[in-house]
């Protein structure tokens, strides 16, 4: 029996706290060590497909963040966003993955590390830690972004390394790219 219409937001919005908390809660649990065995991933949709990112390569989620369009020949690039100070650029993630984009993505994943980058998804579909050795890798790097897959109850996943996005991006961007901070304008 499903619930009714007037009940939906509510389910909605205490499955979207859940996934907060257990992302945010993350962050505040001890470093894994490689011996531990085990990797963490969000599982996300993007283009209509799924995939998973390594929690370890991120540093932040945000649903609905605003995105200011920037004109531009890079399709992938969706525009920037304001994140702790720093203009951060925004690419699309099934676009950086070849493929089409019907509808502007939801979530945003900010990238670990610099320079300051930040990749568009459609769905988060949650967080899971998973044994090691669910995790099948690639042979070789390749020039995409997909390293390895992992299988997951819900089907096979492949895995988007997120430093490899980061790479695409440089190339699409060019060596020269860089994004200002607000506080160089100030």
């Amino acid at each position: 029996m499903s619930a009714p219409a007037d009940q939906a937001p509510a389910a909605v919005s205490a499955k979207l706290a859940g996934l907060r908390e257990e992302f945010d809660a993350s962050f505040a649990r001890p470093l894994r060590r490689h011996d531990d065995d085990q990797d963490e991933l969000l599982t996300v949709r993007t283009g209509g497909r799924a995939y998973a990112l390594r929690l370890s390569q991120t540093s932040g989620l945000f649903p609905d963040r605003p995105v200011t369009p920037l004109p531009g020949p890079l399709p992938a690039l969706l525009g920037v966003a304001g994140f702790g100070g720093t203009i951060t650029p925004v690419y699309d993630l099934a676009a950086l993955l070849g493929h089409p984009v019907p509808d502007r993505p939801r979530w945003l994943v900010l990238a670990a590390g610099t320079p300051a980058l930040a990749l568009a998804f459609h769905d988060l579909d949650g967080h899971v830690r998973v044994p090691s050795t669910a995790i099948v890798a690639e042979a070789h790097a390749g020039a995409g972004c997909v390293r390895g897959m992992v299988s997951l109850p819900g089907g096979t996943r492949p895995i988007v390394d997120v430093t490899a996005a980061r790479t695409a991006v440089h190339r699409l961007a060019g060596p020269h790219h860089t994004a200002p901070t607000l506080k160089e304008h100030t």
